[in-house]
């Protein structure tokens, strides 16, 4: 089956303009102006994307897709995600991760899960390990699960946070040279991302490992850095990348982002939603008087504030939720844009950038902003 979409105003996200897209099975086989399909119509159906703008799918690559949770009890701990939570969103390709609990949810569980999306029709990836150090594994080696187990491409662990293991500048150092060994042998980017919260030491080890070791500053992957900003610049001048969380104010997310692109490069900079986590309101002496549950449709609200309140433009925007991350992720050029044997994920937006189509490997997951497919089990 062949799916032919015409006339979209194309982001891939370099503005390509007016533009056909073919696809056939899972991949895009044609970009271009006026695509003639000379096999039997039967097999071909028209997509008229007329007043539309096709970007690429969306890469979410923090995402608790397990659920996060458990500041405040088991009572507290998040349900798993669901296939349809996330192509409702525009997001075709996840990771998936551990959070704070690493006792009632497990790299297992999350490996489990990470398949079980797969199985669905969508792209997924997870890391190896939590917030805590040593790392949990499935295997016992931080390596052997990165090397070996195919949906895992780096390991998580928590800095500069009072719920962290307090890991020592060697503790990372080894960590992030397991990783990478291991990302070398099985062709991954073998990450270590790094929850970063609000601590004191901020980004002071990560710096120091990077100038006093040969461990490049690709290998170190800070998130969350909307909490501390000002010491995640010098980790970017060293050419590392920043990841931000869209969080629930997406406006002021938006506008955080649009500063960072005056000072550090557009392709070091991407955006991910922590769905699914949760979000605990600490008070000044770190208990927990509140928690929050981290929501994936931020994702493309926060780009869409970019575009329309921060004068951002369109590719550029979208490129911190689609090639920036899958080049981060070494999943570009299969992953984040939209081109020749790329995979078929892809978005259409109306014209107030509401999410109106979502392609996911070549299959309608949305038509007209509804749900088209569902996930195994049905909840009333």
């Amino acid at each position: 089956m062949f799916t032919l979409i015409k006339n979209a105003h194309i982001y891939a996200p370099e503005d390509l303009g007016i533009r056909d897209v073919l696809i056939g099975g899972k991949k895009i086989i044609k970009t271009g102006e006026n695509i003639r399909f000379d096999w039997d119509p039967e097999e071909l159906e028209i997509i008229d994307a007329s007043g539309k703008i096709m970007v690429p799918g969306f890469i979410d690559q923090h995402v608790h897709i397990i659920g996060g949770g458990g500041e405040d009890g088991f009572a507290s701990l998040i349900r798993e995600i669901q296939m349809t939570d996330c192509v409702r969103c525009g997001v075709t390709t996840v990771v998936g991760l551990l959070g704070t609990d690493n006792n009632a949810k497990s790299v297992s569980t999350l490996i489990a899960r990470t398949k079980a999306l797969k199985e669905q029709g969508m792209t997924a990836y997870c890391l190896t390990g939590s917030y805590a150090y040593p790392s949990e594994t499935l295997t016992g080696s931080v390596k052997k699960d990165i090397a070996f187990i195919e949906e895992v491409i780096g390991v998580k662990v928590a800095i500069s946070d009072h719920r962290s293991s307090n890991i020592s500048a060697e503790e990372l150092a080894r960590l992030a040279t397991e990783a990478r060994v291991a990302g070398l042998l099985a062709k991954k980017p073998g990450v270590v991302h790094m929850h970063t919260g609000r601590g004191k030491k901020g980004y002071t080890d990560v710096v120091k490992i990077i100038k006093e070791t040969e461990i490049p500053v690709s290998q170190f992957r800070p998130t969350h850095v909307n909490l501390n900003y000002p010491g995640a610049l010098e980790f970017a001048e060293m050419g590392g990348y920043l990841d931000f969380t869209s969080g629930n104010e997406t406006a002021e997310t938006a506008a955080r982002l649009k500063e960072a692109f005056a000072k550090v490069p557009l392709n070091q900079i991407t955006l991910s939603s922590d769905s699914n986590g949760s979000f605990p309101i600490w008070s000044d002496d770190l208990k927990v008087i509140g928690v929050g549950i981290g929501k994936m449709d931020t994702l493309f609200d926060t780009v869409r504030h970019l575009i329309k309140d921060q004068d951002v433009s369109t590719g550029d925007a979208v490129s911190v939720i689609t090639k920036n991350v899958a080049e981060a992720l070494m999943l570009y050029p299969v992953k984040g844009c939209i081109a020749k044997n790329a995979d078929a994920d892809l978005v259409l937006l109306d014209e107030e950038l509401n999410i109106d189509t979502v392609i996911v490997l070549g299959k309608k997951a949305v038509t007209d902003g509804k749900l088209t497919v569902s996930d195994y089990y049905h909840y009333e």
